[in-house]
């Protein structure tokens, strides 16, 4: 995994940031499941295909879960670390979620989840 920066986005509403448009969910209950795809309709994201991450996908490249079926994993209990990963989203609906990146495709889930993890202790400290 190589060291990881912060780049800004622009807030475009017709740019769309790299990977497939589709929303990895992570660590979550399958009773939590229903209520993030609740709040994704509420937030206007009901038509980004949702993918929930199981234990079996900790090992698998973000990019290879990202191309399985919408759906993939829901109603399995998660036991990862929560995060939620957006890919293909317009800069204007990113705001302040992560996005994949064509580094961060080839990581295996459980490298990426630890790098978030990282990064939001290290914007935390600085408060």
């Amino acid at each position: 995994m190589c060291a990881s920066g912060f780049s800004k986005i622009g807030g475009s509403a017709k740019k769309r940031l790299y990977g497939p448009r589709a929303v990895l969910i992570c660590g979550y209950t399958a009773a939590e499941q229903d209520v993030l795809l609740g709040m994704m309709e509420r937030f206007r994201f009901a038509d980004l295909p949702a993918l929930f991450a199981m234990a079996a996908d900790a090992d698998r490249a973000v990019g290879e879960i990202l191309a399985s079926p919408p759906g993939h994993g829901r109603g399995v209990d998660s036991p990862l670390p929560r995060a939620i990963v957006l890919s293909g989203v317009t800069e204007k609906e990113l705001q302040n979620w992560a996005t994949l990146t064509p580094i961060s495709q080839a990581w295996e889930l459980f490298d990426l989840l630890t790098e978030l993890d990282m990064e939001r202790l290290a914007l935390s400290s600085k408060g």
